[in-house]
Order: C-alpha cells, then structure tokens, then sequence
C-alpha cells in the first residue's frame, strides 16, 4: 500500500515515497537484502524496528528520491489497529498510521486493506470523547503576560503556542471524528478543512498565533480555547469543560508586600 503525500496527490520534488508491506510472516534479513538488489543503485540509509516484535522499517535512496518501507506483519497491525480503536491509545504515533490508511492506495491485497479501511472509518464515540477530554487543558499565557515580558521566556513562551495549537486541533479532531497525532504534522489547513465542527477562519488564526505580537496572540489564544470549549459544550456536552474555562478571563496580578 502507497500512503503518505504520494497517495493524496501532494508530493512535491522534496517528497518521500512511502510504501507498507504485510505480511503472514516478516521476511528474513536475506530476504530484504535480495530485494534491495533489484534496485540497482539503491542506497541503505536506516534501518528501525526489530523484526520480533513484528515490524520493521528500512530507509533506502533510489535514484534521489528517499523511500520509506515498512514492514510488517498482518497480526501486528491489526493490534496496532486495536490499540487505538478499542484501547483508545490516543498519544500513539499510529494513529498517524491510520490516516496513512484511510488515505492509501492498495498495490496488492486490496480486499484485505478495504477491510481495514471499513473499520477505521467507524470512529467509536469512546476514542472521540478520550480525544475531547485529553487536549482540553491549557495554559492560561493571556493571563501573565506582564509577568512574561519581566522574564526570559522566549523558548518556553512558543512552547506554551505550539502545545495550545495542537491541544486546539486535538479537541476539534475529536469532535470531528478525525485521526490526529502532533507526530510530524504536517498540511495544517489541508486537515482544518476536513473539520464540519471548528472556530471560523481556525487555520489562518493558528498561523497567525506566531506572527503577531505576544500581547495580541495570546488574546488571540484566549479567543481560541473559549470559542474551542463552547463547542465542546455544544457538541460533546458530557464533557467537563470547567476546568478548560476556568482561567478565561484570568489575569495574574502582581503581589503587594506587607508593611513591617
């Protein structure tokens, strides 16, 4: 199966081909190596994973173009395929993986591989509130910039955006059935239009997050997460968003000291 950006039709000139292979049993060392030689000029870049355990991936060059193949067995994907959809393994990076699968292209074994898709498209309602429920937490930064400005923060200041943004897109992934993973992310607005349920314009706001001004985008943050929880309340009200409200509004404020 083709997955990745040449499977969706998005790979440019610095793209990687990704390729998944399944197997009943993990081809041997040899084995791999023989098929290395049927690509005459192939470069060996890296190789990841122990083959015990079920998987293994290999890095090879051909012809300029870096290529990525993954090996695995059927049984150790279909656990993998468990572990989100009934373990509810939300903070795996397989659940990249399985976008990479709703998305792929089967080469050969295509019943096989529509089976699959057939049951990652049943997002169970369990994994979408467990989605919900572990990004809804936030920073409050609108609420200390003064204390912020006072200190070397700078690192931990974009630390705080890149974890709000992505604890945002985590909550509207959930409650819009959607497989998300901070792994590599990549083609945020690409993914923001596949959301039915989102704050308007949310891409374009997440962008500007770190193009403006501290003092603007933390208010712009602060815009973000209450629009976020009101959805929530809307769309998942089972869910506790209190603790999420809690510190909108909130600014810290300075301690006076006691007079001796």
């Amino acid at each position: 199966m083709v997955t990745g950006s040449v499977a969706e039709g998005l790979c440019d000139e610095y793209s990687d081909c990704d390729v998944m292979f399944y197997y009943d049993e993990l081809p041997t060392e040899a084995e791999l190596a023989r098929s290395r030689q049927q690509n005459p000029g192939a470069e060996l870049v890296d190789i990841l994973g122990n083959p015990t355990e079920g998987a293994v991936g290999e890095t090879l060059c051909i012809d300029g173009v870096e290529c990525q193949f993954a090996h695995a067995t059927i049984a150790q994907w279909e656990r993998e395929i468990a572990s989100i959809l009934e373990a509810f393994d939300i903070t795996s990076p397989i659940m990249k993986g399985m976008s990479g699968t709703l998305n792929g292209i089967p080469l050969y074994g295509e019943l096989l591989i529509q089976q699959w898709k057939a049951r990652i498209t049943d997002y169970p309602d369990g994994l979408a509130q467990k989605m919900v429920e572990h990004y809804l937490t936030f920073v409050p930064v609108w609420g200390m910039q003064e204390k912020l400005a006072r200190r070397d923060t700078t690192l931990w200041y974009h630390q705080i955006l890149v974890e709000s943004a992505q604890n945002i897109l985590g909550v509207l992934s959930g409650l819009n059935r959607l497989y998300f993973s901070a792994f590599q992310f990549k083609r945020m607005g690409r993914f923001v239009e596949q959301m039915a349920i989102a704050p308007a314009d949310l891409s374009a706001r997440l962008e500007g997050l770190f193009l403006q001004e501290p003092p603007v985008a933390a208010r712009e943050l602060e815009g973000l997460v209450r629009e976020t929880t009101e959805l929530v309340n809307i769309h998942m009200p089972q869910v506790d968003t209190a603790l999420a409200k809690r510190k909108l509004g909130w600014r810290q404020q300075p301690w006076i000291p006691a007079p001796h």
